[in-house]
């Protein structure tokens, strides 16, 4: 190929440009979407946008807080979206919708990784079918959070209005597995099934890093370490970590040779044991099934234990402000009564006091009560309805789930191995019973209310017609005995509110010795040991109920997370450390090739991973300007009897007048390259190209195992620099000085480079210029 001058030369120009276009936004993160012509890009100011191939924007998302990476769901139908206080939010494709938010970090997720089993979930392993989720058998589709009275659509901080969009989320029954990979900048990689199910959880700091120095084996801890990259493989058996820190505590006898890499700060690879995810796909797959769901439900009784108690405090409000100045009334005519006793006295046909006679035909009137009546009985029908159609479900189907997660449990030889407790799951299902219990009997409670106040607010209407000498003969009739009971027990007192608030601890409801007596009795036919549950109320039971639940599922979070474990460590390059400069990110990309002569089993090591990163100037000043190449990382190959490692590297100069930009490990075993020109041109707009380098064509090295402690392991490839030619290589010229990010989509055959004078530039990669790109509709 000639060297890359004019674009009119006789030589066919590679990588078709599609078109250039100016942006309002410098971007710093791009995505394209793995199915459909789609590219997903962040702001500067941490807004989300959607292009189509032909740049026509879809939608626009603003989370409210600085967005730190980016990483589309397999399927291209979900975006999960890092951001700086720890959050995981899943958006949909469709209309940009917020699905899930998770918050498995503390700082800024800065990685993310979403990979799925390349088996379909129809197969069968040993016999061991996959597991169809029954409670659509039995149960109508799961409730919606109800909505807040009075909430604008689309402000609500729980999920937004994508019905389908949720449901196909949570129906995760005939979905290939797949695990979220995110990493922090303190050091933390959280794993996630489906992206909203919680599995593991890893910190770099903590692990004990296997290490080989000649015939001895050791081991380091790496400190002040941060996640730059993470890629899993894609039979989830292994993960390959880009990260930086120092090594230290390096179990290490000295001999004549200094380990130099110790406290040093540098680039290190890690390659983490994850082949828990294969062995136990199918478990983890249903136990991610039913959990998720129950997260989600458990989020539905939340919001309507709120808006229930939202909707229930407004009418109580109503109720009082109405109802104080009759208080006020009697201490003005300087009674000593209560407004209960004033009541009392009037029902007993005793002559009414100045006070009640004034509030009622003065103060409040015909139209007060029946204001207030709206509003109290009113509110108690929506409780009501609220219960029956999102709480009662809810907990139904919760139940239900939380049995068949028990089911499971007592499949031990199945199931142990990843920390699903029987015990601790026979004390949630308990608690997901008796939450039941706890709605009937609130149900009853309001129920009861909504009477007494409806029949106190009856009587009033009556007598204020009666002082008023109209005629009554009309009204609704009254309960004399519950108006009673309404005036000296309920009038000042508010178990409704009781039921939907959190009790203080030792405050508890009281029960008379009778029914304790009767709950106790009710133990001999098994079912339930809880008989304090009565004492609780239903805010209380559903915390309860939640609490177990978690404790439940910690088991199998801790023992996933214990069961991943690090393999290997690659100390890479030194960096220097700067106290008053933002570091500058090093351009690097990790990804996984199959192997052509290989099986799916993780035995047979089906993929071979490639590191590929910028090794920074100051690092090595004797080999500037390199871009570093590694293959088989995480291998285990006979050479390493031989006194070698399965690590392949190799080292490639930039061509001279060039620095990179960015980089991309591409289709094919081929790393695409965005190179500046140092020099800017006359017009000083700045110039640059995109060469592609096929990586199986490069004079890689095997590195030897005896080298592995006392040197960096660059340092073993000093003398077999390749260097890039721009004749040897496919180049085409970008006729402006690029930025990162460097968006390459493998699945299309497509680039998208981002000029510094807000331009945005896609090509189309694939020799064959007649293949076009299809919009997806």
């Amino acid at each position: 190929m000639s060297e890359m001058g004019s674009d009119e030369g006789e030589n066919i120009i590679p990588f078709q440009l599609q078109f250039d276009k100016p942006i309002p936004f410098q971007i710093k993160i791009a995505e394209w979407n793995p199915e459909k012509d789609l590219l997903a890009m962040v702001t500067e100011d941490s807004k989300i946008l959607l292009h189509r191939f032909n740049w026509q924007r879809l939608w626009t998302v603003s989370p409210g807080k600085p967005v730190t990476s980016l990483c589309w769901r397999p399927d291209g139908k979900a975006i999960a979206v890092g951001l700086e206080d720890g959050t995981i939010a899943l958006h949909d494709v469709e209309n940009g919708k917020l699905l899930s938010s998770l918050k498995p970090h503390t700082v800024a997720v800065v990685c993310l990784n979403w990979e799925e089993d390349g088996q379909s979930n129809m197969d069968k392993i040993e016999n061991f079918s996959v597991y169809e989720d029954r409670t659509s058998r039995f149960f109508p589709p799961a409730p919606r959070a109800p909505k807040v009275p009075g909430l604008v659509a689309g402000d609500s901080s729980f999920m937004d209005d994508g019905e389908d969009s949720l449901a196909e989320l949570s129906n995760t029954s005939f979905r290939k597995f797949n695990i979220l990979c995110s990493g922090d900048q303190d050091g933390s990689i959280c794993f996630s099934i489906f992206g909203i199910f919680q599995i593991g959880k890893i910190n770099i700091h903590e692990l004990s890093v296997p290490v080989q120095h000649l015939d001895e084996h050791a081991s380091c801890k790496i400190i002040n370490a941060s996640i730059h990259k993470v890629a899993l493989s894609k039979d989830l058996c292994r993960l390959v970590v880009m990260c930086t820190g120092e090594l230290t505590d390096c179990d290490i006898k000295p001999k004549e040779e200094k380990f130099n890499v110790q406290d040093q700060h540098g680039l290190h690879c890690l390659a983490m044991d994850t082949s828990i995810f294969w062995k136990r796909k199918y478990e983890l797959h249903q136990v991610a099934q039913q959990a998720s769901n129950i997260e989600d439900l458990t989020e539905v009784i939340r919001a309507s234990l709120s808006v229930m108690s939202k909707l229930w405090a407004d009418a109580m409000k109503t109720f009082h402000d109405k109802f104080h100045s009759l208080s006020t009334l009697i201490v003005d005519n300087g009674l000593e009564s209560s407004p209960q006793e004033e009541f009392l006295s009037l029902l007993g046909g005793a002559r009414i006091s100045p006070a009640l006679n004034q509030f009622l035909v003065n103060s409040l009137g015909e139209v007060g009560v029946k204001r207030v009546l709206k509003s109290v009985c009113g509110t108690g029908k929506e409780l009501q309805q609220i219960v029956l159609d999102h709480l009662q479900p809810a907990a139904e189907i919760i139940g239900f789930r939380m049995g068949e997660l028990r089911g499971l449990s007592r499949w031990r030889a199945r199931y142990e191995g990843i920390g699903l407790s029987e015990l601790l799951l026979n004390e949630a299902t308990e608690n997901a019973g008796l939450l039941l219990v706890q709605v009937q009997r609130f149900m009853m409670v309001l129920s009861s209310v909504v009477q007494q106040f409806s029949n106190f607010f009856n009587w009033l209407v009556r007598s204020i017609k009666y002082l008023m000498q109209e005629p009554n003969d009309q009204l609704s009739s009254y309960n004399s005995e519950l108006l009673v009971v309404f005036l000296k027990f309920l009038y000042d007192q508010d178990p409704v509110k009781d039921l939907l608030e959190l009790s203080e601890v030792g405050d508890s409801i009281e029960i008379d010795l009778k029914t304790i007596g009767r709950v106790k009795e009710l133990l001999q036919f098994g079912g339930f040991q809880d008989c304090d549950f009565l004492q609780r109320t239903l805010a209380n039971e559903f915390q309860h109920m939640e609490y177990s639940f978690k404790t439940a599922l910690l088991m199998p979070f801790t023992t996933i997370s214990r069961k991943i474990s690090c393999m290997k460590l690659l100390p890479l390059c030194p960096l220097q450390l700067s106290t008053t400069q933002t570091p500058t990110p090093i351009p690097m990309s990790l990804t996984f090739y199959k192997n052509e002569l290989s099986d799916d089993t993780p035995s047979q090591s089906g993929y071979t991973d490639y590191i590929s990163f910028q090794i920074p100037d100051e690092t090595f000043p004797d080999i500037p300007n390199c871009i570093g190449i590694a293959k088989g990382f995480k291998q285990n190959s006979n050479n390493e009897k031989n006194g070698y490692t399965s690590l392949e590297a190799v080292l490639l100069s930039v061509p001279n007048g060039y620095n990179c930009v960015d980089l991309s490990l591409y289709k094919d075993k081929e790393l695409v390259l965005l190179l500046n020109k140092t020099s800017a041109n006359s017009e000083g707009s700045g110039e640059a190209c995109m060469m592609v380098v096929q990586t199986s064509d490069l004079p890689f090295i095997s590195i030897l195992r005896s080298s592995s402690l006392n040197q960096w392991k660059l340092d073993d490839l000093k003398g077999s620099i390749v260097n890039l030619e721009m004749e040897n290589e496919k180049v085409r010229k970008v006729p402006h000085s690029a930025i990162a990010p460097l968006a390459v989509s493998a699945s299309r055959g497509v680039a998208c480079v981002f000029a510094e004078r807000r331009r945005a530039l896609v090509y189309i990669l694939e020799e064959d210029e007649d293949e076009e790109i299809t919009e997806d509709k």
